[in-house]
């Protein structure tokens, strides 16, 4: 699906005060991703990057940026990374910076069947918080994510 880049009256038609690199993520995180910009609009895509696993998101705002890896965190799991590069350096001699925030989503989704500490469970919520279903004794329980197998 072809998403539109928002344009924005700025000096520069390639602004942008920071990258939103999406790695691994499927149609519904992209719809996501791309509702939440629309909804705000003094935000815009300046610029995107096809990459062979995911896409980078040139965004007109740092503050927006983070919030919005912390949004897709929280409602599909998975890491954020965040990191900020010197940019350049005002005239009145304070340091502006680029955020960069690195977003991959989970291993694991809703439904899946792994071995969490030599028992079988059933994954029922994969988010900032992971519940299982222990399919030996029906029990509900609560997973940390390093218990998960490594994929």
């Amino acid at each position: 699906m072809k998403y539109p880049t928002k344009q924005l009256k700025f000096a520069r038609s390639n602004y942008y005060q920071g990258i939103l690199q999406l790695r691994d993520v499927n149609e519904e995180m992209l719809s996501f991703v791309y509702n939440q910009i629309k909804k705000r609009g003094d935000v815009a895509v300046t610029k995107t990057m096809n990459l062979p696993n995911g896409k980078d998101l040139y965004i007109t705002s740092q503050k927006f940026i983070t919030i919005l890896g912390k949004k897709l965190k929280e409602s599909f799991g998975g890491q954020i990374t965040t990191s900020s590069k010197l940019h350049t350096r005002s005239k009145t001699g304070r340091d502006l910076y680029r955020v960069n925030v690195l977003y991959r989503p989970a291993k694991y989704k809703r439904g899946d069947i792994v071995a969490v500490r030599g028992d079988k469970v059933k994954l029922l919520q994969v988010g900032r918080r992971i519940f299982a279903l222990e399919l030996k004794t029906g029990k509900k329980i609560r997973v940390r994510s390093e218990d998960l197998p490594p994929n």
